[in-house]
């Protein structure tokens, strides 16, 4: 496992793209701040260029690096990360503007499974990651599934099987009331649960 993650960091560090097993599903990645990598990475996706991507970062205290985190969040984020959850968040300056598509809206998330936290690990900064697959296709569940997709246009993948099969749940935490964007392994009910308490 060392040596993969050294090679994945070395492949990062090269401009390139990686693949990796998540909590939920297969995972592409380059570092958030690689404006070269983020363009291969759009093309190997066939992604719009109006769907921004997720964050990850290693810990809840490394997400106020690159958001404004209030109390309302810090409660979200002590229940259910790391975990399935993607929160959007108000970016700090710190974060590119091509990573938000000039929104000013970061989403973050923190996985809880062990090679997607070794990764982050061992890494020097955040990366950005999408689900392993086309636009609009489903997401691959392992890395055999994602070397079918993607062939070589993939720089490396870690092996592994992703935990869940249905990607993070998505939740919009910039407004006065929490918006669902996308639902997922956590649903509204037991975030609202955690809010009352």
């Amino acid at each position: 496992m060392k040596r993969e993650l050294e090679r994945a960091k070395e492949v990062l560090d090269n401009h390139g793209v990686i693949a990796f097993p998540t909590e939920t599903v297969m995972g592409l990645a380059v570092y958030y701040d690689d404006y070269d990598a983020y363009l291969k990475l759009n093309n190997i996706k066939r992604r719009p260029e109006d769907k921004p991507y997720t964050m990850m970062v290693k810990s809840l205290k490394e997400i106020e690096k690159y958001a404004y985190v209030d109390e309302r969040t810090q409660k979200i984020m002590a229940s259910f990360m790391p975990g399935p959850l993607t929160i959007l968040l108000p970016a700090k300056d710190s974060v590119p503007t091509w990573v938000t598509h000039n929104s000013g809206i970061i989403g973050i998330r923190i996985p809880s499974n062990e090679i997607g936290l070794a990764l982050l690990n061992a890494l020097d900064k955040p990366i950005l990651v999408p689900s392993a697959n086309r636009s609009g296709e489903n997401p691959a569940l392992n890395s055999g599934e994602t070397k079918k997709i993607f062939g070589d246009e993939v720089d490396f993948i870690i092996e592994g099987e992703a935990n869940l099969d249905k990607p993070s749940t998505i939740i919009d935490l910039t407004g006065e009331e929490i918006k669902i964007v996308r639902p997922g392994p956590i649903s509204i009910e037991e975030i609202n649960e955690v809010l009352k308490r």
